[in-house]
């Protein structure tokens, strides 16, 4: 049996993955966390060969709570299961530790396979992600430079990379499904990008956002 911990900060999630592993043969669930700090300290507690790992959690993130058991507990694996697939968060991660990275529309045989990758020596990374890294890779920069290498430029109104590079597509006239397609995301994370990109640059619709982005030279 593969002893794993989960981690999410959002409760339905959270039970709603380990009732998902229950029904997994060879996976045992040790524990649920509801941050990094509790994730780290169940860690401890349990010895998992995996967890599974949100990023976006208060107290101590995914990145650092990735961190923190990488160096603390070598022998369980990190495998990031999260809505978002963007540099900001992928490149950090793997650089933090992590063997898998899953966005949340995974299925059950898909989140199965990445923890049986990860506990076997390799990697357990979604397509979409493997596209990712080696367009990273291709682009002949260091993978995940951008934002930690000050590479980006200054953006307005506390916009992302990534959300910005999703707005400059809008204002290209792409729908969220071409910019899904194109960026190797899912549509829900694309939704997730533009809604709040939206609410940073104070617009309420594409036509307002196509404006905003030629003021500001987001094309």
């Amino acid at each position: 049996m593969t002893r794993v911990v989960v981690a999410d900060d959002q409760t339905v999630v959270r039970e709603g993955i380990v009732m998902l592993l229950g029904l997994l043969p060879g996976i045992e669930v040790v524990g649920a966390a509801a941050d990094g700090e509790e994730a780290v300290r169940l860690v401890a507690e349990q010895q998992p060969e995996v967890v599974l790992m949100d990023l976006r959690m208060p107290r101590c993130d995914g990145v650092e709570a990735t961190r923190r058991i990488r160096s603390e507990h070598p022998g369980t694996q990190v495998v990031v299961l999260t809505t978002y697939a963007d540099d900001d968060d992928l490149f950090p991660a793997l650089r933090a530790g992590a063997r898998g990275y899953l966005t949340k529309d995974a299925g059950g045989d898909e989140i199965a396979r990445a923890i049986a990758d990860v506990t076997a020596g390799g990697a357990g990374l979604s397509p979409a992600v493997q596209s990712r890294v080696l367009d990273a890779l291709s682009s002949g920069g260091p993978v995940g430079a951008g934002r930690e290498a000050g590479a980006q430029p200054q953006l307005p109104d506390g916009l992302t990379a990534r959300e910005a590079e999703v707005l400059a597509l809008v204002a290209d006239g792409l729908s969220n499904s071409e910019i899904a397609s194109r960026l190797h995301v899912s549509m829900a994370t694309v939704k997730t990008h533009i809604n709040n990109l939206f609410a940073k640059a104070g617009v309420r619709d594409r036509a307002q956002a196509v404006r905003y982005a030629f003021r500001h030279g987001i094309t």
